[in-house]
């Protein structure tokens, strides 16, 4: 028996092992990988929207060209409306191919050559997400669309700002071009967006996650705690009735069966008067009837002539007045003459010229 001794590793050591260096790259994949070449030939072919044809038409020689450089052979068929990719006995990488299916149906979405170009890079991807069955109202559809959108576009700016990805939105379909993780991240906020979920909640949790990555002390923790929980509110809920009707209690007996009048006369007494009593009868509850409609009539007239309730008045409580004091008052009044000075002023000067006048005298 073989015994086998696995060295443990530390705990610091661990968060080395799952991060990837800085500025690593996967080496590429050269003819000397697999110098015999492949062993069948494969071939996939795609349709395209008939407004798609004089674009393709224009730059289906730089389309062939770049294909060229990976010995993939490339076919428009503008009679049926059709791209067709395959292989040759020079082609070396077997995934080559696959990187040819997803350039055509990229270009069959509207993804302009540029961009559809980079997915034959190896750290580059693409992700086609139907759209069209995620809502059935037409209407929805058409709304959570545009907001993915965004206005003028700002929406899906921002997406691809923190993705790192090429999105198109067209038709019933979003066409993602990008790294791996940003494509998984695109294709959680269209989906969300579809099924009523505003893009503006993602992209803040993106960005909170964008920043949290730059730290490496949280790398080996949760963010959970650092992320927003948003909850959803139902804003539709539907009102409560007024009158809530309660059903009535289940019973395997039939309802009892409604007496016919001849039964109520019955009962009653009036199925053995003669018709003449009969007659007289009716006419007593007739004028019995009247008379209390009379009666309700009157007072409802009676109702303008009564005169509305007042409120009582509240008398106010007088102040005491001084009677001395306004006798005094007059007395001064009688004294005083209308512009004439005060009675003291003049009895002082009168004093003052009898002085001047003896003094004139000796």
């Amino acid at each position: 028996s073989v015994c086998i001794h696995l060295k443990r590793i530390p705990r610091g050591d661990e968060s080395e092992l799952l991060t990837v260096p800085d500025g690593w790259k996967e080496p590429p994949f050269t003819k000397e990988d697999n110098p015999r070449g492949l062993l069948e030939e494969s071939s996939f072919a795609t349709l395209f929207p008939k407004y798609r044809e004089a674009y393709l038409k224009e730059c289906w020689p730089l389309v062939q060209k770049a294909l060229a450089d990976h010995h993939v052979k490339a076919d428009l068929d503008l009679i049926e409306g059709s791209m067709t990719v395959s292989t040759s006995k020079k082609t070396f990488d077997p995934y080559s191919i696959i990187k040819a299916r997803d350039l055509i149906k990229l270009l069959a979405r509207s993804v302009p050559f540029e961009q559809a170009m980079r997915i034959l890079q190896d750290d580059v991807a693409c992700d086609i997400i139907k759209i069209g069955s995620l809502v059935r109202n037409r209407e929805s559809f058409v709304k959570r669309r545009h907001r993915l959108i965004g206005p003028k576009g700002s929406t899906l700016k921002a997406l691809e700002l923190l993705t790192n990805c090429y999105v198109m939105v067209q038709g019933n379909t979003v066409s993602a071009l990008g790294p791996y993780g940003g494509l998984k991240e695109v294709r959680k906020v269209v989906v969300d967006t579809m099924k009523n979920v505003h893009p503006i909640y993602n992209i803040k949790t993106l960005m909170i996650k964008r920043e949290l990555s730059k730290d490496p002390e949280l790398r080996m923790q949760s963010w959970e705690r650092f992320l927003p929980n948003f909850k959803p509110k139902n804003l539709s809920k539907r009102k409560a009735p007024k009158k809530k009707v309660v059903k009535k209690e289940y019973t395997p007996f039939p309802p009892p069966q409604p007496e016919s009048q001849v039964d109520k006369e019955l009962a009653s007494g009036e199925f053995f008067l003669k018709e003449s009593q009969k007659r007289r009868k009716k006419i007593e509850e007739i004028k019995v009837k009247q008379a209390e409609a009379l009666s309700k009539r009157q007072e409802e007239r009676q109702k303008a002539f009564i005169p509305p309730k007042e409120k009582p008045v509240v008398k106010k409580q007088a102040d005491k007045i001084d009677v001395q004091a306004i006798k005094e008052k007059v007395k001064k009044a009688k004294n005083k003459k209308l512009g004439a000075p005060p009675v003291a002023e003049v009895a002082q000067k009168d004093t003052a010229n009898g002085k001047k006048r003896k003094k004139s005298k000796l």
